[in-house]
């Protein structure tokens, strides 16, 4: 899955060099139509949402004071920036994204916006150079449909979770089946439609990593006209450790 990855990091890449760009990406891809995607008011931090996102995942993280979360694939940092808030001073915020000129882009964000409590580094899910048993909130926000092995990136986050640390994620995944000819579109992929679990197998492999108390805490269907095979719905789940 090389050409995949390249793909990915071409297009994410690209969007991270447009400066001022507030709209791309798995939210207008040009095969879907995105549901709303209810941030609260963002104020300065604005200026790292890029618009790629399918869900808030924050807004189910019960983040508290002093914890320490991981957002993969942070891209621009606006998940990062909003969970950096409820960590507070003595909690931290790490961004983990696999395209260096994100990396680059979410730290730029950190200093425009003056937040310490933060940091960025260059990584796949399926190999995070994050410590086991170390964080005690994942989140992600449209990304692990990106992952070619999505087995080992769940695999990933149960190790860097602490015991009784938990994940929220929101994620795209498919009803119906994706004909082999989406699945080998390499722009498809990088637009977040090829690469798609089907929803029933996507939780079902959650519980198979060890993740209890999984939960679907919301479900938003896309309108989508490029198919009438296959639904593609976001979602928002949780699982613990």
């Amino acid at each position: 899955m090389v050409d995949v990855k390249n793909t990915i990091k071409q297009k994410y890449g690209k969007i991270a060099s447009e400066v001022g760009n507030t709209s791309c990406g798995c939210s207008c891809s040009g095969s879907e139509t995105s549901p709303s995607i209810d941030y609260p008011p963002l104020g300065d931090l604005g200026i790292a949402n890029l618009g790629l996102g399918c869900g808030v995942p924050t807004d189910h993280a019960d983040v508290k004071e002093g914890m320490t979360v991981l957002d993969l694939g942070s891209g621009a940092g606006i998940d990062v920036f909003i969970a950096s808030k409820s960590v507070g001073v003595t909690g931290r915020v790490i961004g983990l994204d696999m395209t260096e000129q994100m990396i680059t882009r979410a730290r730029e964000n950190a200093l425009k916006l003056h937040i310490s409590n933060v940091e960025f580094r260059l990584g796949e899910i399926e190999h995070m150079p994050v410590d086991s048993n170390s964080i005690d909130r994942v989140i992600s926000n449209c990304v692990i449909n990106l992952v070619p092995d999505k087995p080992t990136a769940f695999a990933e986050i149960y190790r860097v979770l602490k015991p009784g640390g938990s994940f929220i994620i929101s994620d795209l995944v498919t009803t119906g089946t994706i004909p082999q000819e989406v699945r080998s579109d390499m722009e498809l992929w990088a637009g977040c439609v090829a690469g798609a679990m089907d929803r029933q197998e996507y939780m079902a492999l959650i519980q198979r990593v060890g993740f209890k108390d999984v939960q679907l805490l919301s479900e938003k269907p896309y309108d989508q006209t490029f198919s009438k095979a296959f639904g593609i719905v976001s979602v928002t789940v949780k699982g613990t450790k």
